[in-house]
C-alpha cells in the first residue's frame, strides 16, 4: 500500500458552541489564505442565512489550507446532536478528528455522539482544548473528564494515547503545554500532520470514489462531492456509476473541481485521497460508488442512524391560505420534500392516509423545524403537526428513544430543574459541582418528555440555564406523560380581534394576537391558565351609546401578545393541534376547525376511556 504524505483529510468534531467554525477561520488566515486587508465575514464556513441567524453550523461543509508543503482538506461538522448524519457523512471523508472541547464546558452530549462515531471508525484523535482564555477555565477537569469519556466509550489502549493541543481559537494561538499561551497555531498544524495519517491506497487498484454528500452549481447542475479511495479521475472521463439499487451505468465526468481555501477550482485530474466534487450526474444520490468502467467495484453504501422523531406536513387548509405564501398545492410541497431526501441522508419521508399530508420523519425537533423555516422562506404554506417518537418492538413490547440530557444551572435553580425532569420520568445519573456556584446534572429522559421541555425550562431558571441533548438508546414505553398543563383558548368565530375583546381576555391567561389580526373558528388565539380549552370570542365589540359613563376615561393598557417562534410553536402544540405556516405568519390552530365536531370526537373519546376502564375494572 502506498501513502500520499502530501495530504492529510481532517474533521473537526465537536459540541454547539464549542468554536469549531471560529477555529477553522483561523487557520484559514493564518495559512494565507485570505489577503493582510481582505474583508471577510466572521464565521466564514457558516455561509446560510439561518446558520447565521442562530448561529449554529447546519451542513458540513469542507474547505483547504496548506502548511510544509501539505494540503489539509478540513470537513466542519455541525455541532447539534440533529445533524447528526452531517457529522456521520463527514467522518466518512476524512482519516482524522481534531475534537474541541470547551475548557470551562467540558464534554458535553453530543461530544460523546461524535467521539463515538470517531472511535467506530477507528479514526484517530487529536484533542483542542479550546477557550483556555475563560476566566472560568478548568484545563486539568476537563482533560480528565475527557479521558474518563474515552474509557466509557470503550476506546482500546491506542485510542487513547493522543495529543492534547491548548488553544484560543478567536486569538488564533495554540501551545502544547497549558501554563504558555502560544503564539499562533503552528503547535496545532504539527500536531495534526503528526497524528493523522496520510491516506493509503493500492497503486494497482482500479478507480473508487465514494459520493458523500451534494451541492448545486447555476452553471453545471448538481455536483457530486466525493473522496477518492483509490485511482485516478480525470476531466472528461468516462466512468461506471454504481448506483444503490445495484445497476452500474457509464458516465462521462464533464467538470472536476478540488478545494483551496474556500474556492471550487477547475482540475483536470484528482488523485487517491482526494476531496473533489464533480459534475455530469444529475440523479447521483449520497452512498453510490464511481469506479472504473472496466472493473465496477462498488464500495459498500453509506448507512446513517435511525429517526427518531417524526412530524405530519401538509398543505394549508385554514381559511386563511393563500394570503402570504405562492406555493399551496400538494404537488409542489411533495417535490420539494423529494428534492430535500436527495441530499438530507437522515430524513424519511413516508404517505399518510390523506393525499395531501406526510409524515417527515428526523432526528429531532430542529431538524425539522429548519427543514420547515427553509420552506417558508421559499414561499411554502404549510400545516405542521405535533412532533412524535418514533416507537419500537422489541421482543414483543414497545420501546421508545430516550435521551441523555446535561443542564448547567446555577446552584439556586437544583430543585425547580429536578423537579421539571421528574414530571418527565427523568432519570438522574450524575451531579457535580464545581464549586463556581454552577451545578451540572446528567438525566436520561423519554424524547417524547424533553418536547416543549425548553421554554419552560429556560422560563424556570430565569433565562440562566444551558441544557443539551442527545440520543442514547431505546428503553420500554415509560408511560403516559402529561407535559402540557395549561389549556388553550380558542376562537369560536372569524372576523379581526378587537381591543376590547382582547382586553377581557387576557384576564384568562397570555394572548399570542394583537387587536385588529384576523383570526377564524379553531384558530388558537392564547394560552388559558387553566388546564382545559376554552372557546373564546376575540372579534366581539364594544356597545356604543349615548351615555357617557364615568369610567370612560379611565386608562387601560393592553399586554403585549406573546411572539411564538416556529420551534416555540411546535413545542406548544399538544395531539389535537397544529401549526399553520405562511412565509409571514406562525398560527396555531386545532386540527379540527368546527366546535361542534370537536366537542363530538371529545364525547366519544371520554366515553371510549370509561369503556375500557369498566373493562379492566
Amino acid at each position: 500500500m502506498a501513502t500520499r504524505d502530501d495530504l492529510r483529510n481532517v474533521a473537526i468534531v465537536a459540541h454547539v458552541d464549542h468554536g469549531k467554525t471560529t477555529l477553522v477561520d483561523a487557520l484559514l488566515w493564518q495559512s494565507g489564505a485570505f489577503r493582510a486587508h481582505q474583508d471577510v465575514a466572521e464565521r466564514v464556513l457558516d455561509s446560510m442565512d439561518l446558520e447565521r441567524e442562530k448561529g449554529i453550523t447546519i451542513l458540513a461543509k469542507n474547505t483547504a489550507v496548506r502548511h510544509g508543503g501539505v494540503k489539509v482538506n478540513i470537513v466542519d461538522t455541525p455541532g447539534h446532536a440533529d445533524f447528526g448524519g452531517e457529522v456521520e457523512r463527514g467522518l466518512t471523508m476524512v482519516d482524522g478528528v481534531l475534537l474541541l472541547v470547551d475548557a470551562s464546558e467540558g464534554p458535553l452530549p453530543q461530544t460523546r455522539f461524535v467521539l463515538r462515531k470517531a472511535l467506530e471508525a477507528r479514526l484517530p484523535v487529536v484533542l483542542v482544548v479550546n477557550k483556555v482564555d475563560r476566566p472560568d477555565a478548568r484545563i486539568a477537569e476537563v482533560v480528565d473528564e475527557v479521558y474518563e469519556l474515552f474509557i466509557d466509550l470503550g476506546a482500546d489502549e491506542r485510542q487513547i494515547e493522543f495529543p492534547i493541543v491548548y488553544c484560543d481559537a478567536r486569538a488564533g494561538r495554540a501551545s502544547r503545554r497549558a501554563e504558555e499561551p502560544g503564539t499562533d497555531l503552528a503547535p496545532l498544524f504539527e500536531a495534526l500532520l503528526a497524528t493523522v495519517p496520510a491516506p493509503v491506497h493500492d497503486p494497482g487498484h482500479p478507480l473508487q470514489a465514494l459520493v458523500t454528500n451534494l451541492d448545486a452549481s447555476p452553471y453545471v447542475g448538481r455536483l457530486a462531492l466525493c473522496r477518492v479511495r483509490h485511482g485516478t479521475i480525470r476531466r472528461g472521463q468516462t466512468v461506471a456509476w454504481c448506483r444503490a439499487g445495484g445497476s452500474v451505468e457509464r458516465v462521462k465526468v464533464t467538470e472536476l473541481y478540488v478545494t483551496e481555501a474556500l474556492e471550487r477550482v477547475a482540475a483536470a485530474e484528482a488523485g487517491p485521497g482526494e476531496i473533489i466534487a464533480l459534475a455530469g450526474l444529475a440523479e447521483v444520490t449520497i452512498g453510490e460508488t464511481l469506479a472504473d468502467p472496466d472493473d465496477p467495484r462498488p464500495l459498500p453504501v453509506l448507512r446513517v442512524d435511525e429517526p427518531s422523531l417524526s412530524v405530519t406536513v401538509g398543505v394549508n387548509t385554514s381559511p386563511l391560505a393563500g394570503r402570504d405564501g405562492t406555493k399551496l398545492t400538494a404537488r409542489l410541497l411533495k417535490a420539494r420534500l423529494d428534492a430535500e431526501l436527495v441530499g438530507n441522508v437522515s430524513l424519511r419521508v413516508l404517505p399518510t392516509d390523506r393525499p395531501d399530508t406526510w409524515e417527515v420523519q428526523g432526528r429531532g425537533e430542529l431538524q425539522l423545524a429548519v427543514l420547515v423555516e427553509l420552506m417558508r422562506r421559499e414561499g411554502f404554506e404549510l400545516t405542521v403537526g405535533k412532533p412524535r417518537v418514533l416507537t419500537r418492538l422489541v421482543d414483543g413490547r414497545v420501546h421508545e428513544p430516550v435521551e441523555r440530557v446535561s443542564v448547567d444551572v446555577p446552584e439556586d435553580y437544583i430543585g425547580v430543574v429536578t423537579q421539571l425532569f421528574a414530571l418527565r420520568k427523568g432519570r438522574l445519573e450524575h451531579m457535580v459541582n464545581h464549586g463556581t456556584g454552577w451545578v451540572r446534572m446528567e438525566q436520561v429522559v423519554p424524547a417524547r418528555g424533553l418536547i416543549g421541555v425548553r421554554t419552560e425550562f429556560l422560563t424556570e431558571t430565569r433565562g440562566t440555564g444551558q441544557l443539551h441533548h442527545v440520543f442514547e438508546r431505546f428503553e420500554p414505553w415509560h408511560g403516559e406523560l402529561r407535559t402540557r398543563p395549561t389549556g388553550a383558548l380558542v376562537a369560536d368565530r372569524s372576523g379581526p380581534t378587537t381591543f376590547y375583546a382582547l382586553l377581557n381576555l387576557q384576564e384568562r391567561g397570555s394572548l399570542f394576537v394583537g387587536p385588529a389580526e384576523d383570526v377564524y373558528e379553531g384558530m388558537i388565539v392564547g394560552e388559558n391558565a387553566r388546564g382545559e380549552d376554552m372557546d373564546v370570542n376575540p372579534t366581539r365589540e364594544r356597545k356604543v351609546t349615548n351615555m357617557r359613563s364615568s369610567t370612560a376615561e379611565e386608562l387601560v393598557r393592553l399586554v403585549p401578545p406573546r411572539q411564538l417562534s416556529l420551534e416555540q410553536a411546535l413545542e406548544f402544540i399538544t395531539g389535537d393541534e397544529c401549526v399553520e405556516v405562511t412565509p409571514a405568519r406562525v398560527r396555531l390552530r386545532k386540527a379540527v376547525l368546527d366546535q361542534a365536531e370537536r366537542s363530538r370526537r371529545a364525547s366519544q373519546a371520554k366515553r371510549a376511556r370509561l369503556a375500557e376502564g369498566a373493562g379492566r375494572a
